[in-house]
């Protein structure tokens, strides 16, 4: 018994060393192989290494998300014979998607990418583009790098490089602005109604067969019906009076003023002798001085058998005085014109203007209701804008449609309807339609936002560049293809001077955050939209208080803001703020 436990436990013994010199050569062996593979030594210090993102978060421009990637090595890090290949990749609810990779490796390594050094470390940088997905503002960007040795690979740890995605561009609003073709409608027109007062030489004074003439007769016979027409009114009497150009120059302009005056003043006697009361300040009297304009006019149009060489006179001497004398010194000529010409420029030009009052909006709204057809084209036009019911103004725009088929305006407002109505396909139908009549700015406009809003961008900026003159809306328009296609310097050049949420928003993306002044001038100013944009203006500039507080005011008027500002990388930096929480839970 007591020899078979002797043997026994001399077994155990022999057992146990033998098992502790195998572990030693295990534990060996595994130095060794580490010691031989590269690639698991660089594996084992890969928290060496660094990485930086640009930027970080990532950031949505136009349709897509760019990123660079800078990085280095340590020193004695990046085996000679090593190479490696790195892909971003970002993680998302919807999967993962990997942009372009890069490729490194050592200095003896035959494969492609950048050299980097054994003994001294070294650098890389790389840039790539993917197409932005949505659900991709709430991702992880990480780095996946597989290392080769000698035909073998290995696969690093993914590392977590940047997080989220800012898609504060797909904020902009689609407030595109189609062109109402406008009226030509006047409330009233001024009439006007011209005779001529004639003088003797060197005189001033009407004389009474001057007020018997066929011109005043004429005027005269007006009055009656004018008083009897309510829509009629006398709205002023303007003179210019003339002096013929002979004699000292102060005296004619004396002559002139005493010649405006004097008709004036039969003017108003006569308006008075018909019963016809008219205001103080009625009359306008200017006089003009001497008529050298009027006396070049006769000339060309007279028989003078010297009227050419008078017009060069006159139009190579500028002095007045020189020019009467040179003038008079064609004597037999000067006597033909003291007597056919000088006479009708001694005058007072006299226009009485009336006033005559078109249809009321009353008379106008009765007339769409009971004969439409009897309006003309300003007339309906303007009469649709009485109206604030859609429906009322299509039904107008249709019917001037209808009575002048060859007037752009009348399709092109009928579209103008049609897109307030989100009926897109309609709209441009008749946008075509006034197109083919005639292709105005304005018909470009309202052609280059239908295709916006069907996502065809090109087009549209292809259409707006032919609607250059059609209005201010013409470049807001642009401006917000500007902010879907990441052009936000240009968008805040074409939203220059206007206050509206999609001009504080160019203005945000193109850098500059004192966005306040533009919202809170703006139509959109009490909109949850526009407090949400003040409150990331707020988060850029390091402001928390006008963050959280603009935060605040717009999820109250919009509850669903409050999940969006959670998952919003605007606000990554305050997502374990106890105040922002409070805001958005």
């Amino acid at each position: 018994m007591q020899l078979n436990l002797k043997l026994n436990k001399t077994k155990y013994i022999k057992m146990k060393t033998t098992n502790f010199k195998l572990l030693t050569l295990i534990a060996a062996s595994s130095t060794i192989m580490l010691a031989c593979n590269p690639l698991a030594k660089m594996i084992k210090r890969q928290g060496e290494v660094n990485y930086t993102v640009t930027p970080n978060p990532l950031e949505m421009h136009g349709d897509s998300i760019a990123l660079s990637v800078n990085g280095s090595f340590p020193a004695k890090y990046f085996n000679k014979k090593v190479s490696a290949t790195v892909t971003p990749v970002i993680v998302y609810e919807g999967g993962t998607e990997e942009f372009k990779p890069f490729k490194l490796k050592g200095e003896v390594s035959e494969a492609e990418g950048t050299t980097i050094n054994y003994e001294k470390g070294g650098s890389f940088s790389h840039t790539a583009k993917i197409p932005y997905k949505d659900g991709m503002q709430k991702a992880t960007l990480e780095l996946r790098a597989s290392g080769e040795y000698k035909g073998k690979t290995k696969d690093l740890d993914p590392r977590k490089v940047a997080d989220g995605t800012i898609i504060t561009p797909k904020l902009v609003m689609a407030s595109d602005k189609a062109i109402l073709a406008v009226d030509k409608f006047e409330k009233f027109n001024l009439v006007n109604n011209n005779v001529e007062i004639h003088y003797l030489v060197n005189n001033s004074v009407v004389r009474g067969s001057e007020m018997t003439d066929k011109d005043i007769k004429d005027l005269k016979a007006n009055f009656k019906a004018w008083q009897e027409d309510v829509k009629m009114e006398y709205n002023s009497l303007v003179i210019d009076a003339y002096a013929s150009p002979e004699g000292e120059i102060s005296k004619n302009e004396n002559l002139a003023n005493e010649r405006a005056a004097s008709a004036g003043k039969a003017m108003i006697a006569l308006l008075k002798q018909n019963k016809i009361e008219v205001p103080e300040g009625f009359s306008k009297e200017t006089g003009k001085g001497e008529d050298w304009t009027g006396f070049k006019t006769l000339m060309q149009a007279s028989d003078i058998k010297d009227k050419e060489l008078i017009i060069r006179v006159l139009e190579q001497y500028a002095d007045v005085t020189k020019r009467e004398e040179e003038i008079k010194n064609l004597a037999a000529t000067y006597n033909e014109v003291a007597k056919k010409v000088l006479p009708q420029l001694r005058r007072s030009q006299v226009n009485l203007v009336m006033k005559h009052h078109n249809l009321t909006d009353d008379e106008l709204k009765t007339l769409v209701d009971t004969k439409i057809d009897s309006l003309d084209a300003e007339q309906m036009l303007y009469a649709a804008t009485l109206y604030n019911d859609l429906a009322k103004k299509e039904s107008i725009y249709k019917s001037f449609e209808k009575k002048f088929p060859n007037d752009w305006r009348g399709p092109n407002n009928v579209g103008y309807i049609y897109v307030a109505q989100n009926k897109l396909a309609d709209a441009k139908a008749e946008f075509e339609k006034a197109n083919a009549i005639e292709s105005t700015p304005i018909v470009n406009n309202n052609l280059g936002i239908i295709e916006r809003l069907n996502g065809n961008l090109d087009a549209a900026l292809a259409y707006y560049e032919k609607a250059a003159g059609a209005g201010k809306e013409v470049n807001e328009n642009k401006g917000i293809i500007n902010i879907i296609k990441g052009d936000y310097v240009a968008a805040t050049s074409n939203f220059s001077g206007v206050n509206s949420f999609n001009a504080a928003l160019a203005n945000l993306l193109n850098g500059n955050n004192s966005i306040g002044q533009t919202i809170d001038n703006s139509a959109d100013k009490d909109e949850a939209l526009s407090y949400y944009l003040k409150a990331i203006a707020g988060a850029r500039s390091g402001d928390k208080g006008a963050m959280v507080d603009n935060l605040k005011t717009a999820t109250s008027k919009d509850a669903s803001l409050k999940a969006k500002a959670k998952d919003d990388a605007e606000f990554i930096k305050y997502r374990d703020d106890a105040e922002f929480q409070s805001t958005v839970n």
